[in-house]
């Protein structure tokens, strides 16, 4: 037994441990559909196999939700959608294919441990329609228009009741169908009305049913998605147009022209559209309708396989961190060697469904070569101990680290732990090449502020950064002094913007598109908030309560002792800055 006194916790590291289990939102999803055009490739030869595009849009990097991500045309169920789907209309007839199971969306979904039975809709939406019949969890009244009507909004694109490539459109309708569009995106409404007025009637059963995912737990705004393929070939009267604003391009590409772009680091997308893109490259929309309707080939384990850019993929761990935080992401990062990134988690259920998706890692050709730290606080340690006896590999740290986890840390509560033994160590700027298809060469970076061993790791190939806690995709970075250096965070952020990364892999939260932007705006609003404290200091304030209040006014009493750190570190900047108070004469 060792007689080495615990480690003197950090305010920041006291919540943290007595933090509990986090308060994770379950069954809180919107409902949401998205649609992927497709069409036969202009000037396809006579007799040869048939390749096809499809059209994406990239949303608008301005956007606070997956800014800068591609994607198909969708998103949320309106009330709108389902005004049309009551007591006294058959539900075939009204939304097109809601029969149960439907001849175009195949039978109700089964059997996937990520999704639950039945509809997060209020039951006010519904209730009329299910009290007649059972549509199962993927067939949600008015998610069909849904969307069509999405589709016409970010597109332009309108699948009409009798009209076909067949069908001309003159230029009195097309100007009226702009308008239709432009009103619903200005004012929101229902897509049946705005046609109506045209004498026209959304028709969805082109609409092919093909895959329902969810957005990944760790993401601020949650959404139980269904995709739809719609063949849209170029003798279409109405072809797709992007008006700029939440997106900001779209474009015809073929899938595995849209993959390569995917794996070169040049766009940043979600695990379904990847799923779609591949198995439409691979079999093409008819043969494919299997492989897209079951998503069991994109999971690890118990996990999606959340993998945003080559190499990384993330596994989001339920962990007692700060709110609103509910996990900790653990990254595996490579192609074939692999390194396991901050296992965080405590809990035994998040230690074993991790050991699951390590060995289905291992099934699918992965090697854990080691465990790497970004630094030493609590939720980023938790599972270590479990996953190195488990699978016997070592644990790489910045010296810092180590040396803060040689000491023992909390005896008790969720993060109560003996000393953990790194093996080896990482320092600034050192390489490390992980043996695959291809290669991926991690640098190491030193990044002190948050922690005073805080690392990120930069894939320099696709500009990928493996962040820690440099950033935060949910919530906030705290620099709790005297281990928090708001000094050395401030040039951490300088730093790694000067390497010109791309995307950025955070601890908490989903990844940050425009890495750069992210990371200077972040220098900025800390510089600014710094800029009101000195002002508050040379108006004569000096109670840190008082201080709190001016820089963050209205604040959760329970936020307060960590704001209290938060300008203790740009206080200490400020005094510093300032130099020794004259001698009272």
């Amino acid at each position: 037994m060792s007689d080495t006194k615990p480690a003197e916790s950090s305010l920041y590291e006291t919540l943290l441990a007595g933090a509990g289990l986090p308060d994770v939102p379950h069954g809180r999803l919107r409902d949401s559909a998205s649609v992927v055009l497709w069409r036969h490739a202009p000037g396809a030869v006579s007799g040869e196999p048939r390749p096809i595009e499809v059209f994406w849009v990239q949303r608008s990097p301005a956007l606070r939700f997956m800014g800068g991500w591609h994607a198909f045309p969708g998103g949320a169920l309106d009330p709108a959608d389902v005004t049309e789907v009551d007591e006294n209309k058959d539900p075939v007839q009204v939304a097109g294919t809601f029969e149960a199971p439907s001849r175009h969306l195949g039978p109700p979904f089964r059997g996937d441990p990520d999704q639950v039975a039945g509809t997060s809709h209020p039951a006010s939406l519904t209730a009329s329609v299910l009290a007649r019949t059972d549509f199962g969890p993927d067939l949600v009244p008015g998610l069909e228009l849904c969307a069509l009507r999405e589709l016409f909004e970010e597109t332009g694109v309108a699948s009409l009741d009798g009209l076909s490539s067949r069908t001309s459109i003159d230029a009195t309708t097309r100007d009226r169908l702009e308008a239709a569009r432009q009103g619903l995106l200005e004012h929101g409404g229902s897509l049946q009305e705005a046609l109506a007025t045209m004498g026209l009637r959304p028709d969805p059963s082109r609409l092919v049913f093909a895959g329902r995912w969810r957005t990944p737990p760790f993401t601020p705004v949650r959404f139980d998605n269904r995709f739809f393929l719609l063949h849209w070939p170029q003798a279409e009267p109405l072809q797709p147009q992007i008006v700029p604003g939440e997106l900001s391009s779209g474009e015809w590409i073929d899938p595995e022209t849209a993959l390569d772009a995917w794996r070169h680091g040049d766009v940043i997308t979600a695990p379904p559209i990847l799923h779609i893109l591949r198995v439409l490259a691979a079999e093409g929309p008819e043969a494919g309708l299997p492989r897209l309707r079951s998503t069991e080939e994109a999971r690890l384990g118990p996990f999606r396989r959340f993998e945003f850019r080559p190499g990384v993929i993330t596994l989001p761990l339920v962990t007692p961190t700060l709110p609103p935080a509910a996990h900790t992401n653990a990254f595996l990062v490579g192609h074939g060697e692999v390194v396991l990134i901050d296992p965080g988690s405590p809990l035994p259920d998040q230690q074993q469904a991790l050991l699951e998706a390590l060995a289905a890692a291992r099934s699918q050709g992965l090697r854990l070569r080691a465990i790497w730290l970004t630094h030493h606080h609590p939720d980023h340690v938790g599972a270590v101990d479990a996953i190195r006896t488990a699978l016997g590999v070592p644990v790489l740290a910045h010296p810092a680290t180590a040396a803060r986890l040689a000491v023992p840390g909390p005896t008790s509560g969720p993060f109560a732990r003996a000393a953990v033994q790194v093996d080896g160590l990482l320092h600034h700027d050192q390489r490390i090449t992980l043996a695959g298809s291809p290669d991926m060469t991690l640098r190491v970076l030193h990044t002190p502020g948050h922690a005073p061993g805080h690392l990120c790791f930069l894939d320099e190939a696709t500009g990928s950064v493996l962040a820690g806690d440099l950033v935060a995709g949910l919530g906030t970075i705290v620099i709790d002094p005297p281990d928090g250096d708001m000094t050395g965070y401030l040039a951490s952020l300088e730093a790694v913007a000067g390497l010109a990364p791309k995307v950025l892999f955070p601890a908490h939260g989903p990844p940050l598109f425009d890495a750069v932007g992210h990371l200077e705006e972040l220098k900025r609003h800390r510089l600014w908030r710094e800029e009101k404290i000195r002002t508050a200091w040379q108006e004569g304030v000096r109670e840190l309560a008082a201080l709190v209040e001016r820089v963050y006014p209205g604040l959760d009493p329970r936020a307060k002792p960590l704001a209290e750190r938060q300008v203790t570190g740009h206080l200490e900047r400020v005094l510093a800055a300032r130099g020794p108070e004259p001698a009272q004469k």
